[in-house]
């Protein structure tokens, strides 16, 4: 998604097991594989060590950029050594239909009526809810923007711009910025017209843009001055706030929000331990401990009202800033995705 990962590294625990036994009990150690980043260090605190401290199991961590092709290739040799991996929306309803994700039964996690309808599928259990916002620096502009259409207002708004490398949300906005509705935006990008209407109205700016492709690119690109406003992760701002940077702001106006999900891979042989681990992480107080690090809201409803009422204003799925906020249609991007980042990317080389 939205988190730039570095190499996988999975890392050995030699004699854990036998450790373990002479302290009693044997724990099965699971390995959980995520984005990396900020969202990793905070996985750690809320989800890693408690689990390890509750269970004596370890977490056995490693990182991955979301590509599919290393699941696909351990499910099909049956030599499956991920057991919980985290996963974008797209990619979990594609792996879901390919057979490379475990149907879940939501008896051994939670009652779903605990989740956010839409974070609970027949392959996955929704993490956290980010959002993609209209981030600028405030020393660099004037006037505060309010809108993704004055993203496109380069005469009130001199400068470049920051978006991200690909057609998914690029197009939403630029539909947002020509006047259409989000409840409208997917039945327009259904069509050629809309398509087209899209792509015409970023070539309005396409000379003022700067594309970023890894989450920590937007907040660095904003607070060295190299673009006066951006799309970006609303996790990644809020960091750079935290670390100082207090010129950059959010605009929530028509953000885009979407869930990442934990999900777990046909063929682990320890398939049990990996429902155990995705039930811990969902409580809802594992998942208030997870919005304290980093400003993603909780997909547990009782999670939600835990949260540090300081913090709740931050997160996507507080109530003013999911006003005017709209989901990313997963279905049509697995249906169009394809088709659509092809042309994008023929558009980009231009």
């Amino acid at each position: 998604m939205h988190r730039i990962p570095s190499k996988v590294r999975p890392l050995a625990v030699a004699g854990a097991a036998a450790m373990s036994l002479l302290a009693g009990t044997a724990h099965a150690d699971i390995t959980v594989i995520s984005f990396g980043g900020t969202n990793q260090k905070a996985q750690v605190k809320a989800f890693y060590e408690p689990y390890t401290k509750a269970t004596g199991s370890k977490i056995i961590q490693g990182e991955y950029n979301g590509e599919q092709a290393k699941i696909k290739a351990m499910v099909g040799a049956k030599n499956v050594s991920w057991d919980v991996v985290e996963v974008e929306s797209p990619e979990l309803v594609r792996g879901c239909e390919e057979g490379l994700y475990e149907k879940l039964d939501f008896a051994r996690i939670g009652p779903k009526a605990d989740f956010i309808p839409a974070a609970v599928t027949e392959c996955g259990v929704g993490i956290f809810v980010w959002s993609t916002v209209l981030a600028y620096n405030s020393d660099a502009l004037k006037a505060a923007p309010t809108s993704w259409a004055d993203f496109w207002d380069l005469k009130k708004f001199p400068g470049k711009r920051g978006m991200r490398k690909g057609a998914k949300f690029t197009l939403e906005f630029a539909l947002i910025a020509d006047g259409v509705k989000p409840e409208n935006v997917y039945k327009e990008l259904a069509t050629k017209a809309g398509v087209d209407r899209a792509f015409k109205k970023l070539d309005q700016i396409k000379p003022h843009i700067r594309w970023w492709e890894a989450g920590a690119q937007a907040p660095q690109l904003l607070a060295a001055g190299d673009v006066v406003m951006t799309s970006a992760f609303n996790g990644r701002i809020a960091t750079a706030q935290k670390e100082g940077k207090k010129n950059l702001k959010m605009v929530w106006t028509n953000n885009i929000y979407d869930f990442d999900s934990w999900a777990i891979p046909v063929g682990t042989p320890k398939k049990d331990e990996a429902y155990k681990f995705i039930a811990f992480a969902s409580k809802p107080e594992n998942q208030k401990v997870f919005a304290g690090e980093i400003p993603y809201g909780p997909t547990n409803l009782k999670g939600t009202a835990l949260v540090d009422k300081a913090i709740v204003p931050e997160l996507p799925t507080a109530p003013q800033n999911m006003k005017g906020a709209f989901a990313s249609n997963t279905q049509f991007w697995v249906e169009h995705g394809e088709d659509l980042e092809q042309r994008f990317n023929a558009w980009a080389a231009k």
